[in-house]
């Protein structure tokens, strides 16, 4: 039987959050002009302000299982209606039609040009196939595309971070500033979309029998704003013509309809909702993929999304959940801060609901996790509390809910009674037990694992804690493009991960870990306290990390946009 506990608060907290912008990104980033200088860079920005202006890609996300792929793209609005219409079958000259829905793009989004977008989902899907399809926009073909199937008896995903098309703004480039402006000025828009580019083809040359893939958020970099130029670099990728991308909603996709119109995706459900989106989950092969919008911090909701895609495939080998916040990451921005206060709400439902691996973002960094389970104790004696205009989270205090003192999370260097408080905060977000297992090949096991992804285009990277936590096995800052190759079948789950050198290589930046099921012990996510084979953490590693933070780096600003279009 699985042994299972709830422990700690649920928070009922249904606001839109953002992040916090504590710390600035690092001086380094992925300059495409030299990466690219004998790969295509000078094709890619002699067209890039044809590729700024065109806001009608594709794109492609899983369905609702693999027999199912679903569609999104633009179609401008003019004398003709939109017609949200995919031919696609195995025979070019004989494609079968499926027809979906349309809607009306917010122009303010867009300059002011009306656009429709389009949703279709394609069904009937074979494994080991080679499709074809094409998209109407406005009742006119786009030229045809190619499509293959993989196995589904070994599913291959590849799983990245942040993408975050624009960020390298500031950065810079032929010895100019890489700007964000609207449309053909956002430099870095160009920039990060080759870098992109340059990975999902590096990924795939390296592993052409890849089904799909998991972005842990944050695809484009604008927060609240129109971004419409960063989509259509993002989008215009070469691979993603035939790759469909599980995209999950990240800080700065979260305050916009944008991502909505943009990314199809299936079972969407009216949980954890921003502007951006909600919940939705997915099967694939033997997995259940379950995708959480963690901006909003209503983990009530979240549970319930998860209790739903549990019942929906109940007999998934592997339950994985994709979130952006990193709630068992190292990065320097936010491991002590919105990470810690989810981690404690978060961690008991994961455990409850037999959750195999968690996938994060977030802080540009990579990490791995130790197989994790909770404590078994009551959390959530701390929250966020709304910044004085309430237009955001104060990201610089947490809030002690019984006594409503404001615990400042970087605080001022021989400042006694605020350190103690901000010992007393780690110490209750200490809510996890380490298991005891060894190598890295695991069998049965009872925890969780927990991955962060570094910048899949290099657009910005973060520093790591200066302390590596005691939950973290493998950590990596390379200041160098990631990515990482899930392997998953009935009985294992298998994640390698990789950096891109510049001259294009990928090399190896951890050994591969391993999870195995042997069918004969389904207790894998047990936060049962009576294990003796567990050793329970403290608080030390954590609280020494926060207190080599530099206070100084602090943004006290309380424009949430200007914070979030930072962070």
């Amino acid at each position: 039987m699985k042994r299972k506990l709830i422990a700690g608060l649920l928070t009922a907290l249904s606001m839109t959050v953002v992040c916090p912008a504590a710390y600035a990104s690092t001086d380094h980033y992925t300059d495409s002009s030299v990466v690219g200088a004998d790969s295509g860079w000078s094709d890619w920005d002699a067209a890039w302000e044809t590729t700024a202006a065109d806001f009608t890609k594709v794109s492609l996300t899983p369905g609702a299982d693999d027999t199912q792929l679903n569609f999104a793209w633009y179609s401008e609005k003019g004398d003709s209606d939109a017609t949200p219409v995919v031919h696609f079958g195995t025979d070019k000259d004989n494609l079968e039609t499926f027809e979906g829905t349309a809607g009306d793009v917010d122009q303010s989004l867009t300059g002011d040009k009306a656009y429709e977008y389009n949703h279709v989902t394609v069904t009937g899907l074979e494994p080991n196939t080679t499709y074809y399809y094409t998209v109407e926009k406005n009742g006119e073909q786009t030229d045809v595309c190619e499509y293959k199937t993989q196995s589904t008896d070994s599913v291959k995903i590849l799983y990245v971070g942040d993408p975050q098309i624009g960020a390298s703004k500031g950065q810079t480039q032929n010895g100019a500033e890489l700007s964000n402006e609207s449309g053909a000025a956002n430099k870095a828009a160009e920039n990060d979309g080759f870098s992109w580019n340059r990975t999902l083809n590096t990924a795939l040359e390296e592993n052409p029998d890849i089904n799909f893939v998991i972005s842990a958020g944050d695809q484009v970099n604008k927060t609240g704003e129109a971004k419409e130029e960063e989509y259509a670099s993002y989008l215009s990728a070469d691979a993603l013509k035939g790759l469909a991308v599980a995209t999950t909603i990240g800080n700065h996709d979260s305050l916009n309809e944008d991502y909505m119109y943009h990314f199809n995706n299936p079972n969407n459900t009216e949980n954890g909702k921003t502007q951006a989106g909600g919940d939705y989950y997915y099967s694939y092969g033997e997995g259940l993929f379950i995708v959480l919008n963690t901006n909003n911090y209503n983990v009530a909701e979240h549970q319930k999304t998860i209790e739903e895609a549990v019942k929906a495939y109940p007999d998934a080998k592997w339950r994985i959940v994709t979130i952006h916040q990193d709630i068992y990451g190292s990065g320097l921005d936010h491991s002590d801060t919105d990470g810690m206060i989810l981690r404690t709400q978060l961690t008991p439902v994961f455990d409850a609901n037999d959750i195999d691996v968690v996938l994060q973002g977030h802080d540009h960094t990579y990490s791995r996790s130790k197989m994790l389970y909770g404590d078994g104790q009551t959390h959530g004696k701390y929250e966020f509390s709304l910044n004085a205009d309430g237009t955001d989270y104060d990201w610089d205090h947490a809030t002690n809910v019984d006594t409503q003192e404001q615990i400042a999370l970087a605080p001022e260097e021989g400042d006694t009674d605020a350190q103690a408080a901000l010992d007393a905060f780690h110490q209750d977000n200490s809510c996890y037990t380490i298991e005891d297992v060894d190598g890295d090949t695991v069998t049965d096991p009872q925890g969780i694992l927990y991955m962060t992804a570094n910048s899949a285009s290099g657009s910005k990277y973060y520093e790591l804690l200066s302390t590596q936590q005691d939950y973290v096995a493998a950590r990596s800052q390379n200041w160098l493009p990631s990515y990482s190759v899930i392997t998953l079948t009935a009985d294992a789950f298998s994640i390698d991960t990789y950096q891109i050198t510049d001259d294009g290589k990928a090399e190896a930046i951890d050994d591969t870990f391993t999870i195995k099921k042997t069918g004969t012990d389904t207790t894998n996510n047990s936060s049962d306290t009576s294990d003796t084979s567990a050793d329970t953490t403290d608080s030390d590693a954590e609280a020494s990390d926060s207190s080599d933070t530099p206070a100084d780096n602090a943004d006290t600003s309380t424009d949430a946009v200007a914070e979030t279009s930072e962070n």
